[in-house]
Formats: C-alpha cells, sequence, structure tokens
C-alpha cells in the first residue's frame, strides 16, 4: 500500500447496485502532515486520489490504472488536524474493460473534493 498508515478504513459499504459509501479517519501523526505543511497540516490531493484508487481497487478485486482524471475541484482544504473523518462516496460503473468513477468527498456538511477518474486494469 502506497500510503501505509496514512487512513484507517472505519466502514465500507454497498449503497446500491453501483454507489459504494467508505468513512475514513485520516491519521494526523503521519509523517506527510509534517511537510504539507509544517504547523497548519493539509491533505495533499494526490493522496485523496490514491484512497480513491485504493476504493475503488477494493471493490473491483483488481490492480486497476489511472487513465483519465477529469472535473477534479478540491472545494476545501482537508485539515486532518480538524476534519479527520472523511466520507468517500463512489459511483463505480464498468464499461468496455475500464471503470468510470464519480466520486464526491465531504468532511461534515462540507464538500472537500468532487472528481471523475477513469481506471484500466493494470
Amino acid at each position: 500500500m502506497l500510503l501505509k498508515d496514512f487512513y484507517t478504513l472505519k466502514d465500507f459499504e454497498k449503497a446500491s447496485e453501483t454507489k459504494y459509501v467508505a468513512h475514513i479517519l485520516l491519521n494526523k501523526q503521519h509523517a506527510i502532515f509534517q511537510g504539507h505543511f509544517p504547523g497548519n497540516p493539509v491533505t495533499p490531493g494526490v493522496c485523496m486520489m490514491q484512497i480513491i484508487k485504493n476504493l475503488t481497487e477494493q471493490v473491483v478485486e483488481q490492480q486497476l490504472f489511472l487513465s483519465k482524471s477529469s472535473n477534479v475541484k478540491f472545494m476545501a482544504l482537508i485539515n486532518p488536524e480538524e476534519n479527520p473523518d472523511l466520507r468517500l462516496e463512489l459511483d463505480i460503473v464498468q464499461d468496455d474493460g475500464q471503470y468510470k468513477v464519480k466520486n464526491v468527498t465531504t468532511f461534515g456538511d462540507t464538500v472537500a473534493l468532487k472528481l471523475t477518474n477513469v481506471y484500466r486494469r493494470k
């Protein structure tokens, strides 16, 4: 796992045929936050994208490669000291050997991230 000890998956449920909901807890003590940024930790966007990939791989039970990202919108900073509990909604649709994933990540009532990714099998 690329993000060893970065987060804990608290809950991961299938909400409908294509929709999944995950609740994660960020590890505010993780070394990434010492450098991003000292005294004002912010969860790197690339780490959020990796979490989404990890969750998608868990659902489809295959290793995946990110082939396209679109509509990536970072809408709020995720400070792990203030908002370590995140909710990730994933809508995963398989089409022609690829997986299209629409994600909305929130903490409380705040939308932090929206994106659409397309993955292919490794």
